[in-house]
């Protein structure tokens, strides 16, 4: 089987080459097809980070294994790493996360087994990276979180929580603040856990799940959340097991999966053979599962939890009386460890299965996520967001002047809090105020009606930004500001 191998950037060649001797040791049937991928392909003008060459490698083999990659600071370009989850959907960030023998934290020392998984939305979220500059004062970023999106990762997690035969599944979240965005994403949830009626689901606000993780990790089993909060818990977790340099990552789509590095690329050891191989040899054991080479990953997993058990240790970590090896050295010990069993949980050999490729079912476009159409819907007015140093009553005499019988000025927040028609003179104010037009719920409006009002407070407003007030059937979909 081909699949194609980035090495990265900084220690990126070094623990790639470690990493790719254990695999050839293992006589697994793989072929590596390198791609040009990294911060070095961006110095040569290629903004997204890779050639062209590599793009159409990567998609018709489906298989990506990557080194960390750096993104070039303050030169406009987007993260390598982020384009390419986002580029082919890999939609459901896996990373997983145990307590390793040999690798010394508070909850190993205490006795406490850690065999914890995040499954991160990946794609949507503040991930977007959709900004705007509202005033010289302000910035906007847009988070989209989308049903059918929600849908992906989710379910995801339920069946790989299943395969896994977790005890508990849990939905990370926001939703007592971020009601319609992390509320849409703990809604999709629940309905997907009626599916799955054997396993134990849960929801857990994220501020308590990160205290609860430092405290009980224990309790946790499968844990989903969305993009942003789940890449804070995910490292998060990281630091519960000894670091990033113990934290795997898959990337999983329905065409192409990327498994990679997470750690940073660690420019000062660069070069000197000293880096520690096993975020990227276990990231690589992940992969070899999706494969399907079970047998394989086993024999490789157990040699690596052997040769902790060991105390075998690169400089990063681990008893520092016993002297550390370097990368080779390290990847050597492992090697010669095939077969041999550690005391502390051995990882079964489960049977191979035949890896079926999906990229033959790629359409000649994009798939467009879509549900069933909605209730009918109503626009009941609008949220216009403007630039402006006056006090909200001064604002207010304007804006009074396009409301009507039918369309009525209801409120003007500053940052989500209202200012008028009540508020307090201790709110602090900025040059960016939200002015929203509503009409009653039994009547309906029109795109022109809104496009008239926005022509009108033109004249005497800097309008930034409009959004639509929309109902569906009898619910809004719009929140309420703070105080109103």
């Amino acid at each position: 089987m081909k699949i194609a191998v980035a090495k990265g950037d900084g220690i990126g060649p070094e623990i790639m080459e470690a990493v790719i001797g254990i695999f050839n040791a293992a006589k697994l049937p793989l072929e590596y097809q390198y791609v040009d991928m990294g911060k070095w392909v961006f110095d040569k003008g290629f903004s997204n980070g890779m050639t062209p060459e590599a793009k159409e490698t990567i998609e018709n083999l489906g298989i990506l294994f990557k080194g960390p990659m750096e993104t070039p600071k303050g030169k406009g370009v987007k993260s390598v790493n982020v384009t390419a989850r986002k580029t082919w959907n890999t939609y459901a960030n896996d990373r997983k996360f145990q307590t390793l023998s040999g690798v010394d934290t508070v909850f190993s020392k205490a006795g406490v087994n850690i065999d914890l998984t995040i499954v991160r939305e990946n794609i949507e979220d503040t991930y977007g990276g959709i900004e705007h500059m509202l005033t010289r004062d302000v910035a906007l970023a847009r988070r989209f979180i989308t049903r059918g999106g929600s849908e992906q990762v989710i379910r995801y997690a339920f069946e790989m929580a299943q395969k896994k035969g977790a005890r508990r599944i849990t939905c990370g979240h926001k939703a007592n603040i971020m009601k319609l965005t992390d509320g849409l994403f703990l809604e999709v949830f629940n309905e997907i856990a009626k599916e799955y009626p054997n396993l134990k689901a849960d929801d857990v606000i994220v501020d308590d799940l990160c205290m609860k993780l430092v405290s009980r990790p224990d309790l946790f089993d499968v844990i989903v959340l969305t993009n942003l909060q789940g890449d804070i818990v995910s490292d998060l977790c990281a630091g519960l097991v000894g670091g990033l340099g113990f934290a795997p990552s898959s990337n999983i789509g329905d065409h192409i999966s990327i498994f990679e590095a997470v750690h940073g690329t660690a420019p000062d050891i660069a070069g000197k053979n000293i880096a520690n191989p096993t975020s990227l040899l276990l990231s690589g054991l992940n992969m070899l599962r999706h494969l399907g080479m079970m047998e394989k990953a086993a024999l490789i997993e157990n040699a690596l939890l052997y040769t902790l058990e060991s105390g075998i240790h690169t400089g990063d970590f681990g008893d520092k009386s016993i002297p550390a090896v370097n990368t080779t050295e390290f990847a050597n010990a492992i090697i010669e460890n095939f077969g041999k069993q550690p005391k502390h949980n051995p990882k079964p050999t489960l049977q191979d299965f035949d890896f079926l490729p999906t990229n033959s079912q790629i359409t000649e476009n994009p798939m467009l996520l879509s549900k069933q159409p909605y209730e009918a819907r109503k626009i009941l007015g609008a949220d216009f967001f403007i630039e402006c140093e006056l006090q909200p009553n001064e604002i207010a005499k304007i804006a009074l002047k396009q409301a009507t019988d039918t369309l009525k000025l209801v409120t003007i927040s500053n940052r989500g809090t209202q200012v008028w028609p009540t508020g307090s003179v201790y709110t602090n104010l900025v040059n960016q105020f939200r002015i929203r037009f509503e009409t009653d719920a039994t009547k309906a409006l029109t795109q022109d009606s809104i496009i008239s009002l926005y022509s009108a407070l033109s004249k005497d407003f800097q309008i930034s930004s409009v959004e639509l007030l929309n109902m569906w059937g009898d619910k809004k979909a719009y929140s309420l500001a703070q105080g109103q």
